[in-house]
């Protein structure tokens, strides 16, 4: 997952927010709301959840309410989504994404959903049980320059709510019609009173958010894409608007 200085261009998708709408206004839609949450890929196939539209709204119920997943979820709840993920992955719409990385990737992109977590003394650390909370994680896809940007909010109590962000730039190769590979290049942490409230554990910091490695592309759409990395972490990502 310095200030931003490379702005790549934005295209045209559709708005994920309509999309909710629609799956809601739908009246056979709306009996999704009603399943079982501990919904699986079997069970979703057999209660005839195929369109992919359909087995999208099962997923974005099932991340609701996880917080992305960064401070873990129950075994039922990872299993649950996990389910939904290979179900989707199953009906990937674009199966060689590297040769539609411009149409399909370049833009900006919201995670919904990881495994990478941050548990325990780790998490104490950092201060993130109750000092600092963390704010939304985005990722921008620059295809022309081969960047990725990952730009993850925080906020700070007791500093008149410190507003702030962690920014990890790296570059990406193909591979493969699927995969890519990927460089960390440099990152940092603005305003300057937020890198000193890090700054004793910031390489613990770096190293959850460290892209190193490759990413296998499972899953892209207009609105959402789905990524499985090297150290077996899975990411959902929503597409979204310029900050």
């Amino acid at each position: 997952m310095a200030a931003l200085s490379l702005k790549p261009p934005i295209h045209p998708h559709k708005n994920t927010s309509l999309m909710h709408h629609h799956l809601q206004a739908n009246p056979k839609k709306l009996r999704i709301k009603t399943c079982s949450s501990s919904i699986t890929t079997a069970a979703a196939a057999a209660a005839g959840y195929e369109a992919i539209d359909e087995i999208k709204a099962l997923l974005y119920q099932a991340v609701q309410g996880t917080n992305r997943g960064i401070f873990g979820v129950s075994s039922a709840k990872k299993s649950e989504i996990e389910d939904l993920v290979k179900l989707l992955e199953s009906k990937n719409p674009t199966p060689q994404p590297t040769d539609e990385l411009k149409d399909k990737v370049d833009g900006w992109w919201k995670l919904i959903y990881s495994t990478i977590t941050i548990l325990g003394s780790k998490r104490t650390k950092l201060g993130l049980r109750d000092f600092i909370t963390l704010g939304d994680f985005y990722q921008i896809i620059d295809v022309t320059n081969g960047k990725a940007i990952n730009v993850i909010k925080f906020n700070a109590r007791g500093f008149k709510m410190l507003s702030g962000q962690l920014t990890v730039e790296a570059s990406f190769q193909v591979a493969s019609k699927t995969r890519v590979v990927i460089k960390l290049e440099k990152s940092s942490i603005t305003p300057d009173q937020l890198m000193n409230l890090f700054e004793k554990n910031y390489d613990l910091l770096l190293a959850v958010f460290n892209p190193d490695g490759w990413l296998e592309i499972s899953y892209v759409d207009d609105s959402l894409r789905i990524g499985r990395d090297d150290k077996g972490n899975i990411f959902v990502l929503e597409r979204t608007q310029q900050e």
